[in-house]
């Protein structure tokens, strides 16, 4: 029998918090870790003093900056062992999507700066490349690390570099089709290239889906598979517990996975698996046994058939066990591919308990902002709905009224707003996972039929979708409707995350309405009007709240084309040397107002347009202005200005040879870095004071 390093003896338990710290924490351990150099001069036990303090240093500096949360504190044990073995910067570790990189930053010389990520000036909120030379790979969208990382490795081979590269994806990252190009581009290529894979049984929301039940299968047996001081692979027996909550959920989904495994096999194997459920620690087996379970029960690991050399699962948490597995994995050639089992939100009892609640958090209220809120105030109106509840509500509203209607998201269900239109419609219902070109798709295929299908989805990841949308959807007319959540600025998600395209990657394609609306009532029937188009129809709305208008869900449907004049200065009916007309496409209308009448005090004559319609637009309107001497038009928008829906207003007016002054407002040729969303609609000009002084200025 191979020789085989045991796994540790001595049992270590995270340390387990119950609330977020609000003073920042003693750290000795972590303080002399400036870079991850400093890990590898440090002890088992310092490693995993290090992993509490971690810990602890995330749940206070995440509470004063806010950010993503439960999947940083899963993967502190994980991080910990991938710089302790990996020598980086020169090997190269790659990271999904980013939502997890907080202690990767800690770690790499940015511990003091971390309270300021996702604040203007201060850390991005995922890894960027001009941050540090630790930040390998911009990320933000999911399931790219794999294809970067065998980027990286092949570039290494063609030069000659003896450096390791590893990439770190999530179970829900996993779902999305390039990571499987990925993988299937790894083995032909003969990479070396070390894939780790994170299943905390999440992405943002819970994992679903016939991977995520292969992944279940995988934990359920109880077996591992491990690899020796020499490099050989071994199967053992894992510990489970029956009180997992992991095991109870998998148990749940994979409940058939071991009688179905255990019809297949000899019965005194059979007899072996079951004695493997009965807590031992991990052990390897007799090798004659290990090899006829390893033919039999891991036959359909999906990672052994594509030609990955797969090991695991293994407690993401166990970091001595990590370290050693890491450091073997490191060396095999070839794709390798390490599966570990961590708990979103470890060590903190609310995220563990709800994960997609604590998948982010906001900033912690300061002392003095608890002080004055304990005082009693005057009655106030209620807070404005996010768009997302108005999306929400009016999906809930229609899908009662047609039952013809059926919502499709990728993994975005609860972002949307849909989650109770999900329960009351379960069977109308489509959460695709990470997969928005799928996503689209189904929606034309079910199209086809009599269906009428809402695809809610978030403008910046619509963008992965755009061929399908264009060949699938728009090339054929059918009669899809896009809820395009987060368009335009996005705040501290930055430029990965900004929804400032879409109307120009929309716009020019053709058997397409796009719809952009003003405030909440807008929204709501502007989503009533494209549903009811019969054909290709999206309607973009912002991240966050309106402005507190309430929706009449028994008003005048809006007309497609039809844009709404909502104020005029008292001057603007007379004749004037300038006269301005402000077309402001969705929801920067009330800035654009507000900057208009400050127009009008200085004596300009002003009118102001709800545009509505990006396409089509109110072209009769324009021709209207013109004729009563508008001789001046702006237009502002929460979107790039190449392409946008200026861009399609300067087109009209030089198709038709009109004589006026053109200006666009809205997002110069530059990605937007993160800061809050006012800060940024501010460096835009695109709060009533730059809107204001823009306008001043031109005229």
């Amino acid at each position: 029998m191979s020789d085989f390093a045991p796994a540790h003896q001595k049992s270590y338990a995270a340390q387990v918090f119950d609330e977020i710290l609000t003073v920042r924490p003693n750290t000795p351990i972590l303080d002399r870790v400036a870079s991850p150099a400093d890990l590898k001069h440090l002890s088992s036990d310092e490693l995993i003093g290090l992993a509490d303090e971690l810990r602890a240093y995330l749940l206070y500096s995440t509470g004063v900056s806010g950010g993503h949360f439960g999947a940083n504190l899963g993967v502190v044990e994980l991080t910990i062992a991938l710089h302790t073995v990996l020598n980086t910067p020169y090997d190269k570790l790659v990271w999904d999507v980013g939502h997890q990189a907080y202690a990767h930053k800690v770690l790499t010389g940015r511990r003091e700066r971390l309270p300021s990520i996702r604040s203007k000036d201060g850390l991005t909120a995922f890894p960027e490349r001009n941050e540090s030379e630790y930040d390998t790979f911009g990320v933000g969208h999911s399931s790219t690390s794999i294809s970067a990382a065998l980027g990286m490795s092949l570039a290494a081979r063609l030069l000659g570099e003896n450096r390791k590269v590893a990439a770190v994806i999530g179970d829900g990252a996993m779902t999305g089709g390039m990571a499987f190009e990925a993988m299937n581009d790894a083995v032909q290529q003969n990479a070396d290239l070390l894939v780790v894979l994170n299943d905390n049984d999440m992405s943002i929301s819970a994992a679903i889906g016939g991977f995520s039940r292969h992944l279940a299968r995988l934990w359920q047996r109880g077996l591992a598979m491990d690899i020796d001081k020499h490099g050989n692979i071994l199967m053992v027996k894992r510990d489970i517990s029956s009180d997992d909550r992991r095991i109870r959920h998998y148990l749940h989904m994979a409940n058939e996975a071991f009688e179905d495994v255990s019809s297949r096999l000899p019965s005194k194997i059979g007899e072996k698996i079951s004695g493997l459920f009965s807590g031992t620690p991990s052990s390897p087996l007799p090798d004659k046994i290990a090899e006829k379970i390893g033919d039999k029960l891991f036959a359909d690991n999906l990672f052994k058939a594509i030609g990955f050399t797969y090991l695991g699962p293994f407690d993401g948490h166990d970091l001595p066990k990590l370290v050693s597995v890491l450091e073997r994995a490191s060396k095999l050639k070839g794709a390798v591919l390490v599966h570990v089992h961590t708990v979103k939100g470890k060590g903190f009892l609310p995220a563990e308990a709800d994960p997609i609640g604590y998948h982010a958090i906001g900033k912690l209220p300061k002392t003095t902002d608890v002080a004055h809120a304990s005082k009693p105030n005057k009655p106030s109106t209620p807070p404005a709905k996010k768009y997302s509840q108005i999306f929400g509500e009016w999906l809930m509203h229609t899908a009662k009224a047609d039952d013809k209607l059926v919502a499709i998201t990728p993994a975005m269900a609860e972002g949307s707003g849909m989650v109770e239109y999900a329960k009351a419609f379960p069977e109308r219902f489509f959460d695709v996972a990470i997969a928005e070109q799928h996503a689209v798709t189904l929606a034309a295929g079910m199209a086809t039929s009599v269906l009428k299908p809402v695809v809610a989805i978030y403008s910046t990841f619509l963008q992965r979708g755009y061929d399908q949308l264009i060949h699938d959807v728009a090339l054929q007319n059918l009669d899809v409707t896009f809820a395009i959540d987060r368009a335009g600025l996005v705040g501290e998600d930055g430029a990965t995350h900004a929804g400032v395209f879409d109307l120009a990657y929309l716009r020019c394609v053709p058997n397409i309405i796009i719809a952009a609306p003003s405030d909440e009532h807008e929204c709501h029937q502007l989503l009533n009007a494209c549903y009811q188009y019969q054909g290709t129809a999206a309607v973009r709305y912002p991240r966050g709240a309106g402005i507190g208008r309430a929706v009449d869900v028994t008003d005048t449907p809006i007309q497609i084309g039809q844009a709404n004049i909502v104020w005029r200065s008292d001057n603007a009916e007379s004749k004037q040397a300038q006269k301005l007309a402000v077309l402001a496409f969705g929801t920067r209308l009330a800035d654009a107002k507000r900057a208009a009448m400050r127009l009008a005090d200085k004596g300009v004559a002003v009118i102001v347009v709800d545009m509505r319609w990006v396409k089509p637009l109110d072209t009769a309107l324009i021709d209207a202005l013109v004729a009563e001497g508008v001789t001046h038009f702006a237009t502002v928008e929460e979107h790039q200005i190449a392409g946008g829906a200026g861009s399609a207003v300067n087109e009209y007016m030089i198709a038709q040879g009109y004589q006026v002054m053109l200006k666009n407002l809205g997002i110069t040729d530059r990605f937007i870095e993160h800061a809050s969303h006012e800060q940024q609609l501010a460096a835009c000009g695109l709060d009533t004071d730059g809107i204001y002084q823009s306008l001043a200025d031109w005229l």
